[in-house]
């Protein structure tokens, strides 16, 4: 019997139980995209991290930090934790107060309906395509531990993530991201601990790590200067600030207190766990000196020093951080388009029937996302494309929205669009080192300086709330 097929359909089938023990708890959308407001301490912090964790960080940060050290650290863990840091101190109550469903309600609320529809546009693709990522990575997983081929595993498992999903909403998300959470800690420590072992213990093991990896600093990043290495920071950080994926968790705790504690948390988890991929990073020169693919690095470490039993239980681990972030994508993408731009449009639609949306906007993102997956060997490059098309200036005019008197739709609008120009001249025409700089800059300056050409129409003034304003906050 092939154990490592048996165990992973095992655990695969156990999430899609839990989308189907929950789909009957369904009756309204905010019950589908936001658990009904309901998320405790406990699904809330390990929905937020286990989201945040893909494979990425598991196998990419091993791979990165085997080539580059810590030099390499701008994005996992340091970055992303940081992004959650910056979600929990300064957003997650005034989010969580505006009893929003996705950022571009906001966007409604603040500017306009079309400025709304703008920004759940610019949203959805990034979604999609890190879905398709992630697909792809879990089908090779499969493939790499079975007997499967790659068109069959990530076709099994395109279906089974889209079905869970689909049944049970952001609820069966937040109980498969605990276990799924869960499962990725057991795994990464069960390997950082076989490693300590086989090398003797805490003190041996310190003394495998190259020095020349310590450091931050190298004669690349210091040729990149000041704004190159700013533009590599701001990348996670103001790519992913107010990415869907964050905000629906954050919206959906059960209180403000909830929302924040549990952002803060999943921070610093997210940093602990986080450096269990850079450790095993550092020592990978010391058991494998030149890998061609380092990439390879945590499954060979895995397939050499962990037994059967330890073995299974890591693979589990990267198919949980797989899982975790394919469903929180897909639901996400379902909520932009369904909640933003399909429910308007039908403003007679019963709850039930905005579920049967949803659950068809999961499903068709589900499909699009699987051939997706299939188009591109560089999917990666493909999803950092559309997080920076949309993610920084989405930030820009959220800030706005949250913060400032000033200013109507017709200047939100000016001003995205501006960011868009300018995010592809950047990348396509120019070439430049800093198109998030760039983007970011020309979004809140296009903003403040389009006043002066747009002018606010008394029937347009907007009036924040007071309990907008950061530092107002009463926790319970």
């Amino acid at each position: 019997m092939n154990w490592e097929l048996f165990g992973i359909s095992l655990y695969v089938l156990s999430m899609l139980f839990v989308g189907v023990w929950v789909s009957k708890k369904i009756k309204t959308q905010d019950d589908y995209f936001l658990a009904g407001r309901s998320l405790g301490p406990g699904l809330a912090t390990f929905s937020i991290f286990a989201t945040w964790f893909g494979a990425e960080t598991c196998v990419g940060t091993a791979g990165a930090v085997y080539r580059h050290g810590l030099s390499s650290l701008h994005a996992d863990p340091l970055g992303y934790s940081l992004c959650l840091l910056i979600m929990a101190i300064f957003f997650s109550r005034v989010l969580w107060r505006r009893k929003i469903t996705t950022i571009p309600d906001l966007f409604r609320e603040r500017f306009s309906p079309n400025t709304e529809k703008l920004a759940a546009i610019l949203l959805i693709p990034g979604s999609i395509i890190w879905a398709a990522a992630q697909i792809r990575a879990l089908g090779q997983i499969i493939h790499s531990n079975t007997d499967i081929g790659v068109t069959m595993a990530v076709s099994v498992a395109a279906g089974v993530v889209i079905a869970y999903t689909m049944l049970g909403g952001l609820l069966a998300d937040a109980y498969n991201d605990f276990i799924q959470g869960i499962a990725v800690i057991v795994g990464l420590f069960f390997m950082l601990g076989a490693v300590v072992v086989d090398l003797g213990g805490i003190g041996p093991t310190l003394a495998h790590i190259p020095l020349d990896k310590l450091s931050f600093s190298t004669p690349e990043t210091r040729q990149l200067g000041f704004l190159g290495n700013l533009e590599l920071w701001m990348v996670p950080i103001l790519g992913s600030l107010m990415a869907q994926e964050l905000v629906s968790r954050v919206v959906a705790s059960r209180s403000e207190k909830v929302a924040f504690n549990s952002s803060l948390r999943a921070a610093a988890i997210y940093l602990i766990v986080g450096l269990v991929p850079v450790f095993i990073g550092l020592l990978g020169v010391h058991y494998f000196p030149s890998l061609t693919d380092s990439e390879t690095l945590m499954p060979l470490l895995a397939k050499t020093h962990l037994n059967y039993v330890f073995y299974i239980i890591f693979i589990g681990a990267l198919v949980s951080a797989i899982l975790s972030t394919v469903d929180t994508t897909l639901l996400s993408s379902s909520a932009l388009a369904s909640h933003n731009l399909i429910y308007p449009a039908f403003p007679s639609l019963t709850e039930k029937q905005k579920v049967r949306i949803a659950r068809g906007g999961t499903l068709v993102s589900g499909v699009i996302a699987y051939f997706i997956a299939f188009s591109s060997e560089s999917i990666t490059d493909l999803v950092e494309t559309a997080s920076g098309m949309g993610g920084p200036s989405i930030l820009v005019m959220t800030m706005i929205a949250l913060w400032s008197k000033k200013g109507s739709s017709k200047n939100a609008i000016f001003a995205i669009l501006m960011s868009l120009v300018t995010w592809a001249i950047a990348n396509y025409l120019t070439e430049s080192k800093f198109p998030i700089i760039m983007t970011v800059v020309i979004c809140g300056t296009s903003y403040y300086l389009s006043l002066a050409f747009f002018k606010t129409n008394s029937a347009e003034e907007v009036i924040v709330p007071e309990t907008a304003v950061p530092g107002t906050s009463n926790l319970d």
